[in-house]
């Protein structure tokens, strides 16, 4: 059971947060549809390389938004699809993204400064 995230351990945001958000976000897009089943909080605290306590943080969290849904012998599930609106959008948002990635890389900026560019808008904007 593999779900795509990464914990930046150098990041100001704190980790049970990156998990959360790319949990929520993965939900959001409809890539962990309704029923999904996650990995448990051991084995995810073991990929990610991060204590058991901050992957559980993240999983209560995304409890109590709604999205997923924790119960003994089953283990963590997702209880929310996302609306088709949201899935227009993603396919929307996934062409703006490839359009930004070949921009920057045709005026050679590396992916790294690039991913930084976007994090320090993303902090700007609230």
């Amino acid at each position: 059971m593999s779900i795509q995230i990464a914990v930046d351990l150098r990041d100001a945001t704190p980790p049970f947060e990156q998990i959360r958000t790319q949990i929520a976000s993965l939900i959001a897009v409809g890539r962990l549809a309704d029923g999904a089943r996650l990995p448990t909080v051991r084995a995810l605290a073991t990929d990610l390389g991060v204590a058991t306590g901050t992957v559980a943080r993240a999983y209560k969290e995304l409890e109590a938004a709604g999205l997923i849904q924790s119960r003994r012998r089953l283990g963590t599930m997702v209880t929310h699809a996302p609306a088709d609106s949201t899935r227009a959008a993603d396919e929307h948002l996934q062409v703006k993204i490839a359009d930004l990635i070949a921009a920057s890389r045709q005026a050679g900026i590396s992916d790294e400064t690039l991913v930084s560019l976007l994090q320090g808008r993303l902090r700007n904007t609230d």
